[in-house]
């Protein structure tokens, strides 16, 4: 990162960072604001779609024939956000891996706390597969908390019986909604965005009386044993580096094949910044080969792939 880019980048960070004590309602109107001022590359066309009952948003880059789904789960704690807000962002995983990306509408607490997001996100990957797209052409990403979503559906799916996708990319994972990653603390100054005192509301918010520490809220907690390959990306200038720290250790743990990636001296999802900071680039990059990878290997063996899908859809 050069001089110029942190500077522009820590101005920017300071724009964007919500007061603390402010309501969720006026934190949707701020991020509405930011979202609306950062015009979508020209080439990226979203439209209003569903999977199921779920209301999606459909990403499509001109000149790209899709050959894969990137399923996209979207951040703000919850409480914030929409598929749409997201489409910047996840035009660029779709870009990487030539695939087509549904940005999925989830509920947000606190009018729809626990497990609302959850079972959105499960019902939208289930609509997926009975729409006829082959698990094996299919990746999840997300973002924050849709990073900790995208798990929590790995998970979820998991535990249905539900085939999985070919892997997973998450950004800045916030999987540890009891908040106590040890970098709660040890980079509360040099986070401009987050604090244990912003999250703690939101996490009330979305748990709503069920215990933060169940897997599902809280993925770090949760069998991770089974998923699909996992690269989970933070900065080391964010409170959720150790989320995405243990979350990566837990996944190893469960003989999960990881790949921990994490850079030196950029924020949380550090990736929205690829407009102006090289090591955005390079990150979106890594991933995108990654998926890629995975997606190509797993086609190869996607006639299995497709009895066995075939074979749980129908039981």
């Amino acid at each position: 990162m050069s001089a110029e880019q942190r500077e522009t980048l820590n101005a920017i960070l300071r724009q964007s960072a919500f007061p603390v004590g402010i309501d969720v309602s006026e934190q949707r109107r701020l991020l509405r604001e930011l979202t609306s001022a950062q015009p979508l590359p020209a080439d990226v066309t979203v439209t209003a779609a569903a999977l199921g009952t779920v209301p999606t948003a459909e990403i499509t880059i001109d000149g790209i024939e899709p050959r894969h789904v990137v399923l996209y789960f979207h951040g703000g704690v919850y409480a914030l956000g929409d598929a749409f807000s997201a489409a910047d962002l996840a035009s660029q995983v779709g870009r990487r891996t030539r695939a087509k990306v549904i940005s999925v509408d989830y509920r947000l607490a606190p009018e729809h706390p626990y497990p609302a997001a959850v079972d959105d996100a499960l019902a939208a990957y289930e609509a997926l597969l009975q729409n006829g797209t082959d698990p094996s052409d299919i990746a999840f990403a997300g973002e924050s908390a849709g990073g900790g979503l995208a798990v929590a559906t790995l998970v979820n799916a998991r535990d249905h019986e539900l085939p999985l996708p070919a892997a997973a990319f998450v950004m800045s994972p916030y999987a540890d909604l009891t908040l106590a990653g040890a970098t709660m603390e040890t980079k509360r100054e040099v986070d401009l965005l987050m604090s244990r005192e912003n999250l703690q509301p939101r996490v009330t918010d979305y748990a709503a009386g069920h215990d933060a520490a169940l897997g599902l809220i809280s993925p770090i907690f949760a069998d991770l044993s089974g998923l699909p390959p996992l690269i989970i990306q933070a900065g080391t200038h964010e409170v959720l580096l150790d989320d995405a720290v243990r979350l990566a250790r837990q996944a190893a743990i469960a003989d999960v094949e990881v790949t921990l990636d994490i850079t030196p001296g950029v924020p949380h999802v550090f990736q929205t910044f690829y407009p102006i900071l090289d090591e955005a680039v390079a990150a979106l990059d890594r991933a995108g080969q990654f998926l890629s990878a995975h997606l190509a290997g797993a086609q190869n063996a996607s006639p299995e792939s497709e009895k066995r899908t075939d074979r749980l859809l129908k039981a």
